[in-house]
C-alpha cells in the first residue's frame, strides 16, 4: 500500500481538501482509504447503546456488525496510542491509504496552510513535508499547490506515490 499524509493546524482545510480530492483518486480506479489522528477525545457510539455498554462494562474491543458496514472499537484503557505503523498493519489492503494529522510521521505529505489562521509553517520542523497547499501566494521553498484546485492536488500526490 502506499501512503500519503496531510498535515496542518486545526482550521486549516486538511478535511475539506481530502474530501475534494478523495473523489478524483476513485474515478481512476483506486481503492482509497483513510486515517485520521485527532488529538481530541472522541467516540463514534452513544451512551446506552448495547455497544457503549459493552465497552463501559469492561470491554477490550466491540464490533459492530450490519449489511452496509462494520466497525470495530478498541478501548486502550492504559495502553500506549497505537502508531501510525500499527494502524496501517490493521487497514484491508489497498493502493493507497491517506493520512490526515500524524504530522510528525515519516510520510510524504502536503502541509495545508492557511495564512489567515496565523499559525507557522509546519514544514521548517517536520522534513517529511514535500508541498504546501493554500488559499494564498506564498514565499516556500517547496511545491506551492492550490488549496482550491483539486485535480492538481490530486495529481501531485498520485505523481509522489508513483501512482500516476
Amino acid at each position: 500500500m502506499k501512503v500519503f499524509g496531510f498535515a496542518g493546524w486545526s482550521g486549516s482545510g486538511k478535511t475539506t481538501l481530502i474530501e475534494g480530492v478523495l473523489p478524483l483518486l476513485l474515478r481512476r480506479g483506486l481503492r482509497v482509504s483513510l486515517i485520521k489522528h485527532t488529538h481530541h477525545g472522541f467516540d463514534i457510539d452513544r451512551p446506552g447503546k448495547d455497544s457503549f455498554r459493552f465497552r463501559e462494562a469492561g470491554a477490550g474491543e466491540v464490533m459492530l456488525a450490519g449489511a452496509q458496514r462494520w466497525a470495530l472499537m478498541r478501548e486502550l484503557r492504559d495502553e500506549a496510542q497505537p502508531s501510525l505503523a500499527d494502524l496501517l498493519a490493521r487497514m484491508s489492503p489497498c493502493d493507497l491509504v491517506l493520512v490526515e494529522g500524524f504530522k510528525s510521521a515519516e510520510l510524504p505529505k502536503i502541509e495545508v496552510h492557511r495564512p489567515a489562521l496565523g499559525k507557522p509553517f509546519l514544514h521548517g520542523e517536520f522534513p517529511n513535508v514535500v508541498a504546501v497547499a493554500s488559499d494564498a501566494s506564498l514565499d516556500v521553498d517547496l511545491p506551492l499547490l492550490d488549496l482550491n484546485h483539486h485535480d492538481d492536488v490530486a495529481a501531485f500526490v498520485l505523481n509522489e506515490t508513483g501512482l500516476a
